[in-house]
């Protein structure tokens, strides 16, 4: 919508932040599961966009916390890129926050939400859908970039936002709760998604059992880099950022990698009505694989190489899980478009699972080729 039909409030509330310069328009931005988006065009020169959202309460009952994380992390990206960069002539950015023109606050609170400011990432765009090898592998770099250049923050500078995000325990804790209180659901599609939770409930802790031994440790993660939260530069087709940060917290990096592979392999998306065509492409696996090491395998250890299987398995399962819980309390988590949006949504999931279940040997090869060849670097 343009500035003349643009809701007045929205206005108010972007005006708010220290912009360069007098609103242009301010239109809806994304079809987001969980917070509102508007992109805000400001007069130039040059002429500049901002993100202005709001971020959804229930899922992030504390956004302080939300972005002290995001200002956390941007801070420490600055300090790492001034040190010199790894990124040769690659370039690499993080969103800004904008702070309030009045008081410095890096958000706006009302009676109708919490809102923030944030800039665009000029000149590059999202995907929902991986189409090449080519754009798999910016993929994986870019998310590799991420996890190298915050290798080194500690995860106790990070608050922990979202308590049993990516815990696939606490997500098979909360669909045993709500089956038990849940009007008994019909259907064989609800009949086969209950069969597959129960066939895999033993798998569940596999990543938490690892962290709990200390196989594997806790990290600063990104939390939600599905293909559409990656940047490519418009020119070059480059990875150039990470956005919606939301969910940054400390975190086990598998999650990232799994929620990736899970988000880039699947070529024909979350949402297709397809079932009998969704299947995890192992080619596109090797390409993402292949670009998320040639910027992160400096810091991975043995211990981590050894998960990346289970890792790619346990997050559609996760996902796919967190559908049909949501699906069974009555969509009350995810945005929902329709009458069972979310029961096939985790049908997807399920589906992309079992295809990455039947090519277990062939992925197993992929992460060991990958694990014994040098870095090809960026």
């Amino acid at each position: 919508m343009t500035l003349g039909e643009s809701d007045g409030a929205l206005v108010s509330i972007a005006e708010a932040f220290d912009l360069p310069g007098r609103i242009r328009s301010l239109d809806p931005l994304g079809s987001g599961n969980v917070n509102e988006s508007f992109v805000v065009v400001c007069d130039g020169p040059p002429e500049r966009r901002f993100v202005l959202q709001r971020l959804n309460r229930r899922v992030f009952p504390r956004p302080d916390l939300v972005m002290a994380n995001i200002l956390a992390l941007g801070e420490h990206v600055d300090r790492r890129l001034a040190q010199g960069s790894p990124l040769g002539e690659r370039r690499w950015e993080v969103p800004r926050v904008v702070r309030c023109r009045a008081d410095q606050r890096p958000w706006v609170e009302r009676e109708d939400g919490f809102w923030r400011l944030i800039t665009f990432v000029e000149s590059s765009r999202s995907f929902d859908l991986v189409t090449s090898a080519d754009q798999a592998r910016e993929v994986g770099v870019g998310l590799g970039l991420f996890h190298h250049l915050i290798s080194d923050l500690s995860p106790e500078r990070l608050a922990d936002t979202l308590e049993g995000f990516h815990v696939t325990p606490r997500y098979l804790e909360q669909y045993d709760a709500v089956l038990a209180g849940a009007p008994a659901a019909a259907g064989s599609d609800v009949s086969h998604c209950r069969a597959f939770v129960e066939e895999r409930r033993d798998f569940a802790p596999v990543l938490e059992a690892a962290r709990a031994s200390g196989r594997l440790r806790l990290r600063p993660i990104h939390g939600d880099p599905k293909v559409s939260n990656v940047m490519l530069e418009a020119g070059s087709g480059r990875a150039v950022a990470l956005v919606d940060l939301d969910t940054v917290k400390p975190g086990l990096i598998h999650y990232d990698i799994g929620d990736c592979l899970r988000s880039c392999c699947n070529p024909l998306g979350e949402e297709t009505a397809d079932l009998e065509a969704v299947r995890f492409d192992v080619d596109l696996c090797r390409a993402l694989l292949g670009g998320y090491l040639s910027a992160a395998s400096g810091f991975l250890t043995d211990a981590d190489y050894d998960h990346l299987y289970a890792a790619i398995r346990l997050i559609s399962f996760e996902l796919g899980l967190r559908f049909f819980t949501d699906h069974l309390a009555g969509d009350v988590y995810f945005r929902t478009e329709r009458p069972d949006h979310n029961l096939q949504r985790a049908l997807v999931q399920f589906r992309l699972t079992a295809s990455i279940e039947a090519q277990e040997p062939a992925i197993l090869a992929v992460i060991d080729e990958l694990r014994a060849a040098p870095a090809s670097g960026l």
